[in-house]
């Protein structure tokens, strides 16, 4: 591995990334003032063996469980929540490959404890699907991409980048591309409000040459890939409710003047104030508590697995867990990191500051999924038994028709 994710176990885990985490806190606000982007941070976790703390530990991960490993998430979360997201295809990439177990999944893992980190282009833009017009050819004996895809979340960080693509067969592909590959171009023009550094921009490719070992049937992933997917977004919204409240307890701790309606001649005396304090507080709790449920349901999907049980009932009940979290955390995050204002002082917006930040990043992370959506999912599983499943069946789509409905849900951008 390259860097050092030979301390295994969550606590040791936790505490050699402690210091890298420190770090990333202290530029995220300055990148965001700046708009620049976090890339030694991202090669700083590389090398430190983030991208592959799920490994198992003879393949020279840490061997963290799907809840060990998004309880770091929501750490790196709390520090910056651009860095989860901009992680998120590597995160599915791995677990993907965790669930092969072929020669070829063992390529990529070996390639991951190395160091390397993965990206994503899979939406394009004109419909409700996120497949369009890029191809996966085959020209004068090897294979070739030609398109352009937007929201290539992380793709700007990454060694090599996941572009899903129709072959001429009609089959989805997932084809792994270099990328300093001659024929690829990663643009910076991702343009939201916030979440500015995730590198959610444009991929343009013009006859990028990609290896055979390099072509993945969009079929081989694991049960419950889209459930890692969302649960990516939600542990960084989870990791915006712990900062705003560590940000509002520091602040209102360093207030040295009160409202002449105050309660107390101190801040953190106001009683006002402390509820406030307390609610952002609860707030927090209950983000990293949801978190925590999604996660274990899907090591409870893996055990399943394992066991040779029914792997399709434990799927369904991680999606309800984690589009349970989804719902609550949303709430958490959107009404804490406007919340937290009330218990502070007309310094509290000054631009120095960057908590602007924290509203601005959870209203865009939970656009990505909107909420309303899986509300409607949750009641229809309780009330009719319905399948949260449902739209995530793999299907074949036929040539030059669009990808189907779930890859347009995975990918978790419109």
């Amino acid at each position: 591995m390259s860097g050092a994710a030979t301390a295994t176990g969550l606590q040791s885990v936790r505490e050699r990334l402690a210091p890298l985490l420190e770090r990333i806190a202290a530029s995220a606000p300055l990148h965001e003032r700046a708009d620049s982007r976090p890339h030694a941070e991202t090669r700083e976790l590389a090398a430190a063996g983030f991208g592959a703390l799920r490994l198992p530990v003879a393949a020279g991960g840490a061997g963290l469980t799907v809840a060990e490993f998004f309880e770091v998430l929501v750490d790196l979360a709390a520090a910056d929540p651009n860095q989860p997201q901009l992680w998120r295809n590597h995160i599915a990439f791995v677990e993907d490959r965790l669930a092969g177990g072929t020669e070829r999944d063992r390529l990529w893992l070996q390639r991951i404890a190395d160091g390397a980190v993965i990206g994503g282009a899979w939406s394009e833009t004109g419909t409700t699907s996120i497949l369009g017009e890029t191809r996966l050819d085959r020209v004068d004996g090897r294979s070739v991409l030609n398109g352009t895809k937007y929201y290539s979340t992380g793709s700007i960080y990454a060694d090599w980048v996941g572009v899903l693509a129709l072959a001429d067969d009609g089959e989805l592909r997932i084809a792994l591309v270099d990328a300093r590959s001659e024929g690829i171009e990663l643009v910076d023009d991702w343009n939201g409000f916030g979440q500015r550094s995730t590198g959610s921009g444009t991929t343009r490719l013009h006859d990028v040459a990609v290896d055979d070992e390099a072509v993945l049937d969009f079929t081989d992933r694991f049960v419950s890939q889209e459930a890692v997917y969302q649960l990516v977004l939600v542990a960084a919204l989870a990791g915006i409710a712990r900062a705003v409240r560590d940000d509002a307890v520091e602040a209102v701790i360093a207030r040295r003047r009160s409202y002449p309606h105050g309660l107390a001649e101190r801040p953190r005396d106001d009683a006002q104030v402390q509820q406030v304090i307390g609610r952002l507080a609860a707030h927090a709790a209950v983000a990293e508590a949801s978190v925590a449920r999604g996660a274990a349901a899907i090591d409870a999907v893996l055990r399943a697995i394992a066991a040779g049980e029914d792997q399709q009932a434990s799927a369904r009940l991680a999606a309800v867990a984690v589009y349970e979290a989804q719902v609550a955390v949303t709430d958490a995050a959107l009404q804490g990191s406007t919340l937290l204002f009330d218990a502070l002082g007309s310094s509290g917006v000054d631009r120095s500051n960057a908590l602007d930040r924290h509203p601005r990043n959870a209203r865009t992370l939970t656009s990505h999924n909107p909420r309303i959506y899986k509300e409607r999912v949750l009641g229809d599983f309780y009330l009719n038994d319905g399948d949260p499943l449902s739209i995530y069946t793999p299907a074949k789509a036929p040539a030059g028709a669009s990808a189907p409905a779930e890859v347009a849900a995975q990918e978790g951008q419109a």
